[in-house]
């Protein structure tokens, strides 16, 4: 079975006034410092109101979930001990006039230089599903495939609809946000492995980018493991949401290796459509039309039904359709993220929010 792992970027925040706070430093000591949690599990991240967590590699769902949640409960038992909170929002609902102090490392201090006001703005919080594949030529055959299925992943994970204090009118924030780097979106098709190491090349030769790791496309071959890395989506208030997106897209994955290997041409949709479809996602999140992975639009729902049929062998070969299928129809029934964020406001105010997502963090 192939192998999955799971990244997961966090906020912290005061539990009184709902505002990030910059005490990444000292809860990730503690965090890593328990029987919970590792050093390597719990690292650092831009930003000093953030904590980011890696699972090991796991082979099953079960072990995501399990893994996740033992990780949310150490990083949060950590962050009481320093009188803060974690926060599975992919944007904060109210920040500081002041930037959050940067974490001190070069890289880090290399990009404030770079690009200062949008370091000031990435207080943001993704989901990374790494999936194993046999070989970086595949990898890249694999991203030909999926990409047309990264704008309905965008519009399901959508969980940043607030910043600044008020509703910014989009699902994913984030994904505006992450948008303004130079490169970033919807990863263009590459003709294999060599073109891909080719293009990249030549962005790292014009100085267009310091290092791979600021390859910010919504899936890419990762540098570190022998895995595809898909990093549309935001990060998910429950556990259970997370197991879903971790089954989807290893069931992409597998469907997309499935494909080559029988011959099958990959997707011909313009990268033009692609990229103002994930706007689209972004802005509505499930509440309107999508752009399917033809390029053309369609109802939310019908194109995320679309794909469980397209992934249905891949899910079954597994063992996921029950668990991935219940969790896709509540996901369509009670709404995304960004919904519930919604109503909370509605109902309660920012205060609402904040408590919404600080109970979510860490309930299964």
């Amino acid at each position: 079975m192939t192998t999955i792992g799971v990244e997961e970027e966090y906020l912290l925040l005061d539990p009184v006034t709902g505002l990030p706070v910059p005490l990444a430093d000292k809860v990730r000591a503690v965090a890593g410092l328990g029987s919970f949690a590792t050093d390597q599990e719990v690292q650092c991240e831009l930003l000093q109101a953030q904590v980011e967590v890696a699972t090991p590699v796991c082979g099953t769902l079960e072990e995501v979930g399990g893994h996740l949640l033992r990780l949310r409960h150490a990083v949060g038992s950590a962050a009481e001990e320093h009188g803060c909170l974690i926060a599975t929002c992919a944007t904060p609902p109210l920040r500081h006039r002041h930037p959050v102090a940067v974490t001190d490392q070069a890289r880090y201090r290399a990009m404030r230089a770079q690009a200062p006001q949008l370091v000031a703005e990435q207080l943001v919080n993704g989901m990374h599903v790494h999936v194993a594949v046999p070989s970086r030529e595949a990898g890249v055959r694999v991203m030909n495939r999926i990409r047309v299925w990264l704008p309905t992943l965008t519009a399901m994970s959508a969980n940043s609809p607030m910043w600044d204090g008020h509703d910014t009118g989009f699902a994913s924030w984030r994904t505006v946000l992450f948008g303004r780097w130079p490169v970033s979106g919807v990863p263009p098709a590459f003709q294999g492995a060599a073109d891909y190491d080719r293009r990249i090349q030549r962005l790292l030769d014009g100085g267009l980018i310091a290092d791979r790791g600021q390859l910010y496309w919504q899936a890419r071959l990762s540098e570190r493991y022998p895995t595809i890395e898909v990093r549309c989506l935001d990060v998910q208030l429950r556990v259970d949401d997370a197991v879903m997106f971790a089954g989807i897209i290893r069931a992409l994955v597998e469907t997309a290796l499935a494909e080559e290997s029988a011959g099958a041409p990959e997707p011909d949709c313009a990268h033009e459509l692609l990229q103002a479809g994930m706007w689209y996602a972004a802005r509505h999140g499930l509440s309107d039309t999508l752009i399917g992975p033809e390029g053309d639009p369609s109802r939310a729902g019908d194109v995320v039904v679309a794909l469980l049929r397209h992934i249905a062998v891949a899910l079954d070969a597994a063992g996921d359709t029950r668990q991935v299928t219940a969790l896709v129809h509540r996901l369509l029934q009670g709404g995304t993220g960004a919904d519930r964020q919604r109503t909370a406001l509605a109902q309660g105010g920012l205060r609402a929010v904040t408590d919404l997502i600080s109970y979510e963090s860490t309930t299964p």
